[in-house]
């Protein structure tokens, strides 16, 4: 749960990247430290080798051996880091030592196998001073050398010291203990002046931020906070500020326009329900009106005038039936019967029944329907009735005649396929200023209109799951699109 929070991850990312930084550059300067004092040790061992055998060279060049064991046990005695010198046989018998009591032994294994394997030197643990760096050189038989040894043999014997490297390892040992507990104590200066910075200056603005936005999540939107500097968290602080005045801001203005739009909403229904009441007791005088002209009509001749003005009534009179049935059903449509049918022959049968209007005489008709498609789940009436009022309106936006082009295709949008229907005119086309309120009731153009005829629709497709939308060019016609969704696609 821990390695949860953003800061935690840091920090420890942060103290690991750095252990792995210090102790890798502790370890290098470790490794040289102890590579320098083995070099040292080295440099100390040959200028004792030579020391030691510059010292014996003249005293074997006149065959004085008891000087030689002299000159062994002086050179040893004076230098407490050398623990021994000697000359042994190539055989591995030693001849000469600082150490009288181990003439006539076997050299030790550690000195013999550098020999052995060729090596000028090396380091070796001994019994008795544990790592001990040993180095050999080889004595050759020189011109004289011969009074002694005769010529046959090319080396003579083997000068050996042996160096004791216990102080150098203690040494390694203490520079060990030092790198380590400094590397360690800046480790954790490093990582306690991490962890209080981010504390500080990171973890705890994000933890006052958390609450804040959880405060303005349940809704407290009075939430402020004070910025304590110029960087990413202050200016955070301050964008978080102006997020929630314009969300105070935004929330006011909403609370305002919902409280309106609930009132106007209220005053509307109040209206539709007197409009409803109102259209529905017309109705029935309407209808008596109606037949009572006709009735009378039939009393008149044709050449009498009187009969032309009884005519115009009962036109009046259908068309307020009209609005009242538009009214009524705009009000209290009724629920859909759905059914899975094909559209193109919907289409075929609206257009055909439309173009018996007066004004689709001079329309020219085409008909662009995709073969193939899928069936849509709808109520055929109503969908019918959708299409019906859309090509009428495109066919009394053509008065002086134009092409009505109908057609159907398959679409897809956010997953979903729909049917696609076009209607098409070739007509004045919608103002820009007036092509977002069509959709809206009562809003009409026409002399005659009641508004209802595209809200109608617009309810029709959208309680079928589709939307209808409308694009139009003010002089170049205008089409309005129908999606359906296809059957069994939710």
């Amino acid at each position: 749960m821990i390695f949860k929070s953003l800061t935690t991850r840091v920090i420890v990312l942060l103290v690991t990247l750095l252990s792995v930084g210090i102790g890798t550059f502790t370890y290098l300067n470790l490794t040289r430290e102890k590579t320098q004092l083995i070099k040292t040790a080295r440099e100390n061992t040959q200028l004792l080798l030579s020391t030691v055998e510059r010292s014996i060279y003249k005293s074997m060049s006149m065959g004085d051996t008891q000087d030689v064991q002299t000159t062994l046990e002086m050179v040893v005695h004076g230098h407490s880091r050398l623990i021994g010198a000697r000359i042994f046989h190539p055989q591995g018998l030693i001849l000469k030592s600082s150490n009288p009591f181990e003439v006539g032994t076997p050299v030790p294994d550690g000195d013999y196998s550098l020999f052995i394997n060729n090596l000028a030197s090396g380091i070796y643990d001994s019994p008795d001073f544990g790592e001990v760096f040993g180095m050999i050189k080889p004595i050759y038989n020189s011109e004289p050398c011969h009074i002694c040894h005769g010529t046959k043999r090319r080396i003579i014997g083997i000068l050996n010291v042996n160096y004791s490297l216990a102080e150098t390892n203690r040494r390694i040992i203490e520079l060990t203990r030092l790198f380590v507990f400094s590397t360690a104590a800046i480790i954790a200066f490093i990582a306690l002046a991490i962890s209080i910075v981010m504390v500080r200056f990171v973890r705890r603005p994000l933890n006052c931020i958390i609450e804040n936005m959880a405060r303005v999540e349940q809704g407290d939107l009075s939430v402020r906070m004070t910025p304590r500097g110029r960087d990413e968290i202050g200016r955070l602080i301050s964008s978080f500020d102006s997020m929630v005045d314009k969300l105070d801001t935004a929330k006011r203005e909403l609370e305002q326009y919902h409280f309106q739009q609930m009132e106007r909403a209220d005053r509307l229904a109040s209206v539709g329900e007197m409009a409803a009441g109102i259209a529905h007791e017309i109705k029935n005088p309407l209808a008596g009106i109606a037949a009572a002209m006709s009735i009378i009509r039939q009393d008149f001749t044709d050449e009498d005038p009187r009969k032309e003005i009884i005519g115009e009534v009962i036109e009046q009179v259908n068309r307020l039936d009209k609005t009242v049935n538009d009214l009524l059903f705009f009000g209290k449509p009724a629920p859909p019967e759905p059914a899975c049918v094909e559209v193109n022959d919907i289409l075929r049968r609206t257009l055909v029944f439309a173009l018996q209007h007066r004004g689709g005489k001079n329309i020219e008709r085409k008909l662009e329907l995709a073969e193939g498609l899928p069936p849509v789940y709808v109520d055929p009436k109503q969908v019918q009735q959708v299409f019906l009022n859309l090509i009428l309106n495109a066919i009394q936006a053509m008065q002086e005649g134009g092409v009505l082009t109908v057609g159907s295709s398959l679409a897809e949008s956010g997953g979903e396929r729909f049917v696609r229907i076009t209607i098409a005119d070739t007509g004045p086309g919608i103002p820009k200023q007036i092509i977002g309120k069509i959709f809206t009731p009562f809003f009409t153009t026409k002399a005659q209109g009641t508004g209802l005829g595209l809200a109608i629709c617009q309810k029709l497709i959208t309680q079928h799951g589709g939307r209808i939308s409308v694009t139009s060019e003010d002089g170049g016609g205008t089409i309005f699109s129908v999606d359906l969704p296809v059957a069994g696609v939710s």
